[in-house]
């Protein structure tokens, strides 16, 4: 069934900004006394809040100045001004999705979803259509998808959800929405049992959802 709304994640569904992102985050971390490799990084915290990851690392042992939070953000950005690739086949998926609803539901903050999304023409083609988790609430709780269905006008049967991380397909599982795990890179093992379905492609979503 085609549905109505399509939700997407931001980072590593419709922008390459993952490995960008968690170099920066295990650079600055060692800096604090945290032996952390990038992949590590991307095990430890993708998918959940940049405050979420400072927590953990303290809990593992950094050492974290009180503004750690603008000093990553700071450095975050400044990395994703250089540039970022988007996700192969993105463009021609909204393209056959037509009048179809869409809409970005992230966790990262609209600031950075700014900087990585408007170089492609992405933030202009979701215009007021992204929703970020530190207006409404992260994933995995699913107050964030709900409030988008709300806003759409559409129901949970009626809507799909593309995330590449288990916090997201966690989110789409509590709210009832059928998600599509997008696993082209990274371990497909992470989403086991959030209910996601695994593709490895923008186009193998396209055939799923009967997209001409």
């Amino acid at each position: 069934m085609t549905p109505e709304l399509v939700i997407f994640d931001c980072d590593g569904v419709l922008v390459d900004t993952e490995m960008a992102t968690n170099t920066v985050i295990a650079e600055n971390l060692q800096s604090y006394g945290l032996q952390i490799t990038p992949d590590e990084t991307i095990t430890l915290f993708a998918g959940g809040t940049m405050q979420a990851a400072g927590q953990e690392a303290a809990r593992r042992g950094a050492i974290l100045p009180t503004n750690w939070l603008d000093e990553i953000y700071d450095q975050v950005f400044a990395r994703l001004r250089q540039g970022v690739a988007v996700i192969e086949g993105v463009w021609d998926l909204l393209d056959r999705l037509g009048d179809t609803h869409i809409a970005i539901a992230s966790n990262g903050p609209m600031a950075k979803m700014e900087v990585t999304l408007k170089p492609s023409g992405l933030w202009d083609h979701f215009a007021e259509r992204i929703y970020s988790g530190h207006d409404h609430g992260p994933k995995p709780a699913p107050d964030m998808l709900i409030r988008i269905m709300k806003d759409a006008g559409v129901n949970a049967a009626q809507t799909v959800m593309i995330d590449d991380m288990p916090s997201g397909c966690r989110a789409a599982q509590a709210a009832g929405v059928r998600c599509f795990g997008y696993v082209a890179a990274g371990d497909p093992a992470r989403i086991k049992g959030t209910g996601a379905v695994p593709v490895t492609s923008m186009v193998a979503i396209a055939k799923m959802l009967n997209l001409r």
